[in-house]
């Protein structure tokens, strides 16, 4: 038997930037994901691999003659992993997956990268597959675990090991980073393509995260899946805007973005026709290049009332220009600074999903109480509404 947990993540800034090569300023949280796998006999041999979660009723069964999951089931996770495992590393024995969770699901906070990443570390560490040496010579740090991780989801390549189908997300790797390295009690910077560690900040003495769900589901298997494709593709449209003026081959929006000192005006002058794209960009380059510094330094120096300032500044350029919030989250975000949180954003891939909340630790519970009051009586009852106290824990690690 081996067991692993995988903590879900808070994105306190980093709106859509991981995926671009920009930067992000996150945690992992003590609530999480754990997967749990145990041999199965098969008399008969062949490909075989079940998984319940008690998140679902309906089970999981991959192998030679059963069909694979339903477009939107929980088991396509469990489905892109075993194959792409199975194609970098060779075949599994015949095993059972069991998944339990306390994270809120298709909350923003990560649930459905938690799952994948549980599978992924639990199967692959049962059947031995971190001592080979395909394993050994990919993945050699946490962070090429992370980016293995992302890949899975997303489909890419990695170093040697040849991409395949991922679970239908064009996203990066922050998720992945907050689960793979974060910190007790940290805040880390990352950026991205490749992934690149940066700093820490401890969160301030005495404070703690809320985390409000808002019912409004933020599946990226769902109804969502092509809205949040979109703003990878803006992107995506970006960079090949800037390559194309310019000749130049830099590798993500971020590189771009960082090559001189005007070339945040010399990209903008080709979009600024194309309302948006100049927006997306107007973002992305405010998110990865300003708030996240300006609010890692404040928190840094022990400033609550400037990273609060910061983090307005960032939710606003969410609702004006990546577009990604609802009414609903929107109206968090300005409720729980209206009770008077140090700082609060929605996070997530948006459209729907949650918002956190800075606190005084001896008032959470609280404000959680009156943060989640306040909120149904604007909008009524809500399936999976909440509010959960939230604290900065340690990365992935195994059980048994």
């Amino acid at each position: 038997m081996t067991t692993w947990f995988v903590p879900g993540r808070v994105e306190v800034l980093g709106k859509h930037t991981d995926y671009a090569g920009g930067r992000s300023l996150i945690c992992a949280t003590d609530l999480g994901v754990t997967a749990t796998v145990t041999d199965v006999l098969r008399p008969a041999g062949g490909r075989f691999v079940s998984a319940v979660s008690d998140a679902s009723p309906e089970s999981v069964t991959l192998g030679d003659g059963y069909g694979e999951p339903p477009v939107g089931h929980w088991g396509n996770y469990v489905a892109t992993v075993v194959s792409r495992l199975e194609a970098d590393f060779g075949p599994l024995a015949p095993c059972h997956i069991e998944v339990t969770s306390d994270l809120p699901l298709a909350s923003g906070m990560s649930s459905s990268s938690a799952l994948l990443c549980a599978v992924a570390l639990a199967l692959a560490d049962h059947h031995g597959l971190t001592g080979s040496a395909a394993w050994l010579s990919a993945i050699t740090t946490r962070e090429d675990l992370a980016g293995y991780l992302a890949c899975i989801e997303n489909g890419s390549s990695f170093k040697q090991l040849t991409g395949r189908a991922g679970v239908g997300t064009h996203g990066g790797s922050e998720d992945h980073t907050a689960m793979m390295c974060g910190r007790a009690g940290r805040l880390s910077v990352f950026s991205f393509s490749p992934i690149r560690h940066e700093t820490d900040v401890a969160l301030p003495s005495g404070t703690v995260f809320v985390v409000a769900v808002s019912g409004v589901l933020s599946e990226k298997t769902g109804a969502a899946l092509a809205t949040y494709n979109q703003d990878s593709q803006v992107a995506s449209r970006l960079l090949a805007k800037w390559q194309s003026a310019t000749g130049r081959t830099d590798p993500t929006l971020g590189a771009a973005l960082a090559s001189a000192p005007d070339a945040m005006a010399r990209l903008f002058s080709h979009v600024k026709s194309y309302n948006g794209d100049a927006a997306r960009l107007r973002q992305f380059r405010a998110e990865s290049f300003e708030y996240v510094p300006a609010a890692t330094d404040a928190l840094a120096a022990g400033d609550l009332v400037e990273f609060g300032a910061v983090v307005d500044r960032s939710m606003a350029l969410a609702v004006s220009d990546l577009r990604n919030q609802v009414p609903e989250t929107i109206h968090l975000a300005a409720a729980a600074r209206r009770l008077g949180a140090h700082a609060a954003s929605a996070f997530g891939a948006g459209y729907g999903g949650s918002v956190w909340a800075l606190v005084d630790e001896e008032s959470a519970e609280g404000f959680a109480a009156d943060w989640l009051a306040g909120y149904l009586e604007r909008f009524g009852r809500r399936d999976g509404a909440i509010a959960l106290v939230v604290r900065p824990s340690a990365a992935a690690r195994r059980l048994a």
